[in-house]
């Protein structure tokens, strides 16, 4: 079944509340205020099951100029327009401000009703007809069918409802394989249910049990139950009027503007950059200018940051700006907005959200071809430049969350242009380019580290990643065919350790001041000193003797020679089994305390003895 969300719209008292009850029978004046003043001051709803297979949801918005606000909370989420008109008083200043509202928001399609014309006569009736039709020229509803109808008589009402037939036959329905939103517009408790959200589901579906999570709060709730439309059903799909009984909070908790959404798939934004649009009938609009920036059922204060120069925005104009807002909101890519002034407060602009992630942008950067580029280009191209500015890439769910693209329409943008794909729980993608200059960068490294440091076998594997994930850092390393990965160290594929003659002399020198004194090893220190090479090229020369084997460090200053070891372990071999303490390790290998305890502490961690208590038991 298909679920069109009508919206209506025009000035207080023009009969849309009206009109929504002759089509549907139901009355959307919910408050008793509003029954006693007979204007519409919050939302209303009714539904109409117009054919078999076609459902029409209605949101009754107020038209009274005090109420705007709650409008804008209801409008956002609709598929077709009611435009209402009355012909015993035809176009007034919320006719108006409504027609901009809608049409800022992008709504496409609609119809223009001329209420109460049992009111007039048919001069009258003509004479708004052409009013209305020079209001919506070259809109989304220049050519839009007019029907006059009267909620009193009836008369109409059937020609409306084939409209309404003809013109949502061809509305899109919302995504209901999309990602879940469903912005809340009214809140409230039932006796024995506990608390429930409502609102007009946008994006995917929600089910009896589901976990959800509400922004900006960011907490986790369970949903125990599910209206559509005020019957109970077991899953809400998009383009429904949905109601949900949620666990575990309070209505206090909830407000009008939050949105419920898939758990951990989301998260609120405080800056958004966006394309918006100025009217004709706005002043021209300043840098820092402070407005109400209205998106879904939110209304959040916001502070307007011109990007494309310092001078005002004209009347009429279109801009890339970035709106920084006081509380953060659920936003992605692609939603609409509307922008009112501080005062007077009235309408001067709206567009849509281009981009939440909230860039830098550097001095001379050409910031309109990047938002140009988010805003009109077709998704591959918008896939990889923000896989571009990434420093290493991005994973698919990050992508989700600034593009609110599912998985499979990223793969295939990420297809169609130079994108490398990295196997993980999830996908990775990384561009090519950055992908070859990376490993160009990589051999061009740790050649330098050779001609600088020679003696060294290769460079530490952490200090030439940088910060890049290590499943990303192991793949380049994979498909950089001159460097050889060996441990924790890096090498170029044909570096060879070579020594020179005095380096040569120098090594031997070093292994033999170890190895002629036994267990009783000089301070290495001394040795490195006198080896007959510099102090650091003495250093290397160590680490290559220790990297051989050739020498066994068992603590920060001693060395011995492999040799030494090898023989205390052939000694201790004699003693398997016996106890022993530090006195008659002393007297089997003749040492001084200074050597016996470091090495009984290194015979430890080899497992050749083991301490228990002041002694020790050959293992």
């Amino acid at each position: 079944m298909k679920n069109i969300i009508v919206g209506t719209a025009g000035h207080i008292d023009h009969g849309k509340t009206a009109l929504v009850k002759a089509l549907t029978g139901i009355d959307a004046d919910r408050l008793e205020e509003e029954k006693r003043r007979g204007i519409t001051i919050d939302l209303g709803f009714a539904h109409l099951q117009l054919t078999p297979s076609l459902r029409l949801g209605f949101v009754d918005v107020p038209g009274h100029e005090r109420f705007i606000k709650n409008m804008l909370a209801g409008v956002g989420g609709i598929d077709l327009l009611l435009f209402v008109v009355a012909a015993d008083e035809s176009i007034k200043p919320q006719t108006r401000e409504h027609f901009d509202i809608c049409r800022l928001l992008g709504i496409r399609r609609g119809i223009i009703a001329l209420t109460k014309r049992d009111l007039v006569d048919e001069d009258i009736l003509g004479l708004v007809r052409l009013e209305v039709e020079e209001l919506v020229a070259g809109s989304f509803l220049e050519g839009a069918p007019i029907v006059p109808v009267s909620s009193v008589t009836g008369a109409g009402l059937d020609d409306l409802r084939r409209e309404l037939a003809s013109v949502a036959a061809g509305a899109g329905e919302k995504n209901a394989a999309g990602y879940f939103r469903l912005p809340i517009d009214r809140v409230f408790s039932v006796k024995g249910f506990g608390t429930v959200a409502t609102g007009t589901l946008i994006s995917g579906s929600v089910a009896k049990e589901q976990e959800v999570e509400v922004h900006p709060a960011g907490r986790r709730l369970r949903v125990r139950g599910v209206q559509v439309h005020g019957g109970t059903a077991g899953r809400a799909l998009a383009g429904q009027r949905t109601a949900v009984n949620l666990a575990d909070i309070e209505p206090g908790d909830l407000t009008r503007g939050d949105v419920l959404s898939e758990p951990g798939r989301f998260h609120a934004v405080k800056q958004i950059d966006c394309r918006l649009d100025l009217l004709a009938s706005a002043k021209p609009l300043k840098h820092r200018a402070p407005v109400h920036f209205h998106s879904g059922t939110a209304e959040i204060e916001a502070e307007v940051r011109l990007l494309e120069g310092a001078s005002p925005m004209r009347p009429g104009s279109s801009a890339y700006v970035r709106l920084i807002l006081r509380q953060a909101a659920l936003l992605l890519p692609g939603d609409g907005f509307i922008i009112r002034m501080f005062s007077p407060v009235v309408t001067i602009g709206g567009g849509v959200v281009v981009d939440t992630g909230g860039r830098r942008y550097r001095k001379g950067e050409d910031v309109r071809a990047r938002l140009e580029t988010l805003y009109a280009a077709p998704a591959a191209a918008r896939i990889a430049l923000l896989v571009r500015e990434a420093a290493f890439g991005m994973g698919v769910a990050d992508l989700v969350a600034r593009t609110g693209m599912g998985e499979r329409e990223i793969a295939a943008a990420a297809a169609e242009v130079p994108l490398a794909t990295v196997a993980q729980p999830q996908p990775w993608y990384v561009d090519r380019a950055w992908m070859q200059a990376e490993r160009e960068r990589i051999v061009r490294t740790v050649r330098e580290f050779h001609q600088k440091t020679p003696l060294l076998p290769g460079m530490a594997r952490q200090e030439l990643r940088g910060g890049a994930p290590v499943f990303l850092w192991d793949l380049l390393l994979a498909e950089t065919k001159e460097i050889v990965a060996e441990g924790e160290l890096v090498r170029l594929r044909g570096h060879k350790l070579v020594l020179k003659e005095d380096e040569e002399a120098a090594r031997g020198k070093i292994e033999r001041a170890f190895e002629e004194t036994g267990l009783a090893v000089p301070a290495m220190a001394e040795v490195l000193a006198k080896a007959g090479v510099e102090a650091a090229r003495a250093r290397s020369l160590l680490q290559i003797l220790l990297r051989e084997k050739r020498l066994v460090r068992i603590s920060d200053d001693l060395v011995f020679h492999q040799t030494a070891i090898a023989r205390l372990r052939e000694l201790l071999a004699r003693h398997k089994g016996e106890r022993f303490r530090v006195p008659e390790f002393k007297e089997w290998t003749g040492i001084s305390r200074k050597y016996a305890i470091p090495l009984l502490e290194f015979l430890d961690r080899e497992r050749i003895t083991r301490r228990e208590g002041d002694e020790r038991v050959v293992l």
